[in-house]
C-alpha cells in the first residue's frame, strides 16, 4: 500500500517537472498535458512493453494517466506559485526516482529478467519518461548531458539485486533500493555532483585526421 502511495506520488511529480518543461516552451494545454503524461507515465509504459508486459499498468489503471492530466492542469493554471516552491517539487521529484526504480527492478526480476537487465529497468523506469519528454522539445535528454540521476538509478536497481542472495524479503529489498536512490539523489542535489563530461574537441576526428597526416609530411626531409 506504501510503495503504491508513493508511486502516485512519484507520478505527480514527474507530471509537473514534465508540465513545466512546456511552460519553458509557451506550449497549448494539449501540449502541456502530452509533456505531463509523457514524463509521468513514459518509463513504465516502454518498461512493460519491453518486459511483454500488455497493455501496460498505466492504461490498465487510469488513475496514473488521471494524476498526469491533474499536474498538467495545477501547471498551467499555477505555474508562477509553483515555481517558486521548485524545491519541494525537486524533493517528490527524487522520491518519485527512487519508488520507479524499485518498482522497475522488482517488475524486471519478477518478468526472469537477467541481473543486467533488472539494472536497466530500473533506469529506464525511472528516467524513460523525461527522456521521451526532452525528445519531444528536440532537446538532448537531460541524464546524458547533467545531473547524477540514471547513475543513481542504476546504483539504486544493483542495491536491489545484491540483496537478494542474502534471502531479504521482496518489501525490504525494495525499500533498500527506494531509499538509496532517494538518498544518492538528495545528496547530489544538495552539493551539485555529477558525472565527468567529456571535453569538447578542437575539431573533427576526420579533421584532426587530416592535420596530423599533414604535420607528419611537412616533417619528413625533402628526398
Amino acid at each position: 500500500m506504501m510503495i503504491h502511495a508513493l508511486d502516485l506520488v512519484g507520478t505527480f511529480a514527474f507530471a509537473i517537472s514534465g508540465a513545466f518543461r512546456a511552460v519553458k516552451y509557451e506550449l497549448d494545454i494539449l501540449g502541456v498535458m502530452v509533456l505531463a503524461v509523457s514524463t509521468g507515465v513514459g518509463g513504465g509504459m516502454i518498461r512493460d512493453l519491453l518486459l511483454g508486459h500488455a497493455p501496460p499498468a498505466a492504461l490498465q489503471n487510469e488513475m496514473y494517466l488521471l494524476i498526469c492530466v491533474c499536474g498538467a492542469l495545477v501547471v498551467f493554471l499555477a505555474a508562477p506559485k509553483i515555481a517558486v516552491r521548485w524545491d519541494f517539487v525537486m524533493l517528490a521529484d527524487a522520491v518519485g526516482l527512487g519508488v520507479f526504480t524499485a518498482i522497475g527492478a522488482a517488475q524486471a526480476e519478477a518478468s526472469g529478467a537477467g541481473i543486467f537487465t533488472v539494472m536497466i529497468m530500473a533506469a529506464l523506469t525511472a528516467c524513460g519518461g523525461g527522456v521521451i519528454r526532452d525528445l519531444l522539445v528536440r532537446e538532448i535528454p537531460a541524464i546524458l548531458t547533467s545531473d547524477f540521476y540514471a547513475t543513481a538509478s542504476l546504483i539504486g536497481g544493483a542495491c536491489f539485486l545484491i540483496l537478494r542472495p542474502l534471502d531479504w524479503t521482496a518489501d525490504a529489498r525494495l525499500a533498500v533500493a527506494l531509499v538509496v536512490t532517494l538518498c544518492l539523489r538528495l545528496i547530489a542535489m544538495r552539493y551539485g555532483i555529477s558525472l565527468p563530461r567529456v571535453k569538447r574537441l578542437p575539431a573533427s576526428p576526420s579533421q584532426l585526421t587530416e592535420m596530423r597526416k599533414a604535420v607528419k609530411k611537412a616533417s619528413r626531409p625533402a628526398e
